[in-house]
């Protein structure tokens, strides 16, 4: 009787095999099938010239490097700001930091942040069913209201600020889970939580940001990468976030999920050049963070979908960081998605996958709450301003009157064609009203500080020696 029950146990087996061999297949195929993940990567004051793809020579980035070789390089992606926090806001909510009343930085003394009525990346893809967390610098307000599980994350590690500030801390959630950070580890912690996350979510569609706090000066790396890069300090950090990327992409083949994940690798804004070799490059561009040249806001960017994205393609066509929300609001299957607020940018999956192009070609350039340059197709108009206090004095950095410049044949902004194309003039003028009417009445400054000064900065330069 025994080995009858076994026989039939067998063949019952042998005759459900295919069917389960079947399922199993199916319920791949299904997985690959759903909704993607997005992983979004933003380093910390990068140059535009920091990495191989976009012409380091003296800084092995192999990682990024096949990224960029998979996928899609962005050379005209714009960040809305040239300073940190009002990118962050801009890039979560789609809108001009303008709109927010985020026209500059958040310190540890501030007592605001991105509002919560304000609809974040986050909260969007929670409604389509998504598992969403942030690792990184959050630099969006410390206030318990402000923090990113109030923000649409379900999961927060990280530090608050940027890490020339006080509080450096890793909070977890709304709590600091560590008041001593070794910041010579932390790209390392960084990457650690990130691998863990997907591992935690990949039977989910998810939306992993994260944010390191590196290059930002002052710089750390760990002994693996520490006096490894030709560059210096700053050739070794971006050397270990090269290495994160890596980990990162790595962890998502081991989940399953790579050829379901759409990775997005760019900075806030330009490198930091007061800080000299410790603050990278943003050749050919002009200048860098803090200033609305090109070297301030283009940054450099990359997004990599296998199956989706053909690989070692070039986009030179203006694009946004604000176009991260509606492209990643679309792709999650939200066809007829209604945003609370109305949002800058512009669904650009079609220009992911080579079935269209961006439909704007215009972008207000903002510094503290100003408007101080405009670009229309190829042309750029910048207004009058004063030299740039953060920066070295230098032919590129002194007092200038009104400015114009043709991006497709000078992106160095060399050449002022205000006299030769003054006929230019009277339509970017006339564009730049429309695009400010449609931002409508702008907010009162949200970011308040006491006390209000830049000691933080005169410290670091002090320390690093810079005049």
């Amino acid at each position: 009787m025994k080995a009858y029950r076994t026989r039939i146990k067998t063949i019952t087996c042998l005759a459900l095999a295919p069917f389960l061999i079947a399922s199993t297949e199916s319920s791949a195929q299904s997985k690959k099938a759903g909704k993607p993940n997005f992983v979004f990567i933003l380093c910390d004051d990068m140059g535009y010239a920091d990495t191989g793809p976009f012409g380091a020579t003296t800084i092995r980035t192999p990682n990024i490097d096949k990224l960029a070789a998979g996928g899609m390089k962005f050379t005209s992606f714009y960040s809305p700001s040239p300073v940190c926090s009002p990118t962050r806001a801009g890039l979560l909510t789609g809108r001009y930091p303008r709109r927010l009343g985020i026209d500059h930085v958040f310190f540890p003394e501030s007592f605001t942040g991105l509002s919560p009525q304000e609809t974040t990346i986050a909260d969007a893809l929670k409604e389509q069913g998504y598992d969403t967390g942030i690792v990184g610098k959050w630099h969006l307000g410390h206030h318990r209201q402000y923090l990113p599980l109030q923000q649409g994350f379900d999961e927060y590690f990280g530090i608050p600020y940027s890490n020339d500030m006080q509080g450096v801390v890793y909070l977890r959630g709304n709590e600091v889970e560590n008041f001593a950070v070794d910041q010579h580890y932390t790209t390392k912690v960084y990457t650690d939580e990130s691998v863990k996350f997907i591992q935690k979510h990949k039977d989910k569609p998810f939306f992993l940001y994260l944010a390191h706090s590196m290059p930002h000066v002052p710089l750390y790396a760990s002994p693996e990468f520490e006096g490894k890069s030709k560059q210096g300090l700053y050739g070794d950090v971006i050397e270990e976030i090269d290495w994160s990327v890596g980990q990162v992409v790595k962890a998502l083949q081991t989940a399953g999920v790579e050829d379901n994940t759409l990775v997005v690798f760019t900075s806030d804004n330009g490198p930091w050049l007061v800080f000299d070799i410790e603050g990278g490059s943003a050749k050919p561009l002009r200048n860098g963070k803090g200033t609305t040249f090109e070297g301030g806001q283009r940054v450099p960017a990359i997004f990599s979908w296998p199956g989706k994205i053909k690989p070692g393609t070039v986009n030179s066509e203006l694009t946004l960081m604000f176009d991260i929300l509606p492209t990643f609001v679309k792709l999650s299957g939200a066809t007829s998605y209604m945003y609370k607020n109305p949002i800058d940018g512009e669904d650009i999956s079609d220009v992911l996958t080579g079935k269209g192009k961006r439909k704007g070609d215009e972008f207000i350039y903002y510094s503290n709450g100003k408007v101080e340059a405009f670009r229309k197709g190829d042309w750029k108009i910048k207004f009058p301003a004063a030299a740039n206090p953060t920066l070295p004095p230098s032919a590129d950095n002194a007092p200038n009157d009104t400015l114009l410049f043709n991006l497709k044949t000078d992106v160095e902004e060399k050449t002022n064609l205000l006299a030769s194309q003054r006929a230019v003039v009277p339509g970017l003028l006339k564009a730049l009203d429309a695009a400010k009417a449609k931002l409508g009445e702008t907010p009162k400054p949200l970011v308040q500080r006491m006390p209000a000064d830049d000691s933080h900065i005169q410290k670091l330069k002090q320390r690093k020696g810079v005049k």
